[in-house]
């Protein structure tokens, strides 16, 4: 699966491109860098000494695997595949209303990317693999931190590879190479990511609104979403990248016990709950838990002429 997006890698020691072996098990660069493929399928391209310790977990993986494969987050996956087929349209610069993804294409601008997807905190690469589906020309590059989250993703689709890299570092991919890049829930690198999209490609992020979970932040003592965080993604993205639209998707969770202590370990809850006290908070919620679901996407373009 790597063969899919050989064409697009480089090697982080020298950003030059990569090459698979003929047998598919080793990355290479004209410099003589190689890199071993894992027997998951994917590979590691961090810099020698990278420290990956912020990864998720074995346990996180697991629990979110479990979690989207039940099908809760299906509606923030179709609207990722829907604004992915129209990523040649957008609401305009500067447009702050809630806009739909369906506007005019700009000029020059394709509406069925042919290219590179790249998620960028791609995790298992289930929203990903649903956009493949819905492209079905494209090739998809998985990219994360966490080995254990691209195990998964390197067999998410048959289009797709997956790549362990640093989102805070240069990105292993050559210059302009992606039609399109998602973020969903993921740290977000205004300067690579605007580095790694072609002059008129476009940027799907995802984020929680305040409303996300809150049922569930309130009783159970989660983190709540930041208030400010809307504003902090633009001030992020802003100097990189154009805002072009922005569409809310709420929807209604209805979760076992089992199921709310699965979303709550598989994010950032997961490095500040105690599984016991956890467990203990649960047994006093009905069953099944009443959640809302709340995200935002926003749709940012590189500029032709950037």
């Amino acid at each position: 699966m790597l063969r899919d997006i050989e064409q697009y890698l480089t090697c982080p020691h020298c950003a030059l491109g990569l090459a698979l072996d003929q047998a598919g098990r080793t990355l290479r660069c004209p410099a003589g860098h190689s890199f071993d493929v894992a027997r998951q399928g994917y590979v590691s391209l961090l810099p020698a000494g990278a420290h990956t310790g912020t990864g998720d977990t074995a346990e996180m993986v697991a629990a979110r695997s479990d979690f989207l494969a039940a099908g809760y987050y299906e509606p923030i996956a179709a609207a990722l595949a829907e604004a992915a087929v129209g990523a040649g349209a957008g609401a305009g610069a500067g447009a702050e209303a809630e806009a739909g993804v369906g506007a005019a294409a700009e000029p020059g601008t394709p509406g069925d990317p042919t290219g590179l997807v790249a998620d960028l905190g791609a995790g298992t690469g289930y929203y990903l693999a649903r956009v493949l589906d819905a492209l079905p020309r494209a090739a998809g590059a998985a990219l994360d931190i966490s080995k254990f989250a691209l195990r998964r993703a390197a067999k998410a689709h048959p289009r797709a590879g997956a790549v362990v890299c640093d989102a805070w570092r240069p990105l292993p991919l050559a210059d302009g190479c992606a039609d399109l890049v998602l973020n969903v829930f993921a740290p977000r690198n205004g300067p690579e990511i605007q580095r790694v999209l072609r002059p008129g490609g476009r940027l799907l992020v995802v984020s929680p609104t305040t409303r996300h979970l809150q049922e569930l932040v309130g009783a159970l003592g989660l983190l709540a979403v930041d208030e400010e965080k809307e504003r902090r993604i633009a001030e992020k993205l802003g100097p990189w990248l154009r805002p072009l639209a922005q569409h809310r998707v709420e929807f209604e969770l209805r979760l076992s016990h089992g199921d709310a202590a699965a979303v709550v370990g598989m994010g950032p809850n997961a490095w500040h709950t105690d599984p016991a006290a956890l467990a203990a908070a649960l047994v006093a919620l009905p069953e099944p838990i009443a959640v809302t679901g709340s995200v935002r996407l926003d749709i940012y373009q590189r500029s032709i002429d950037s």
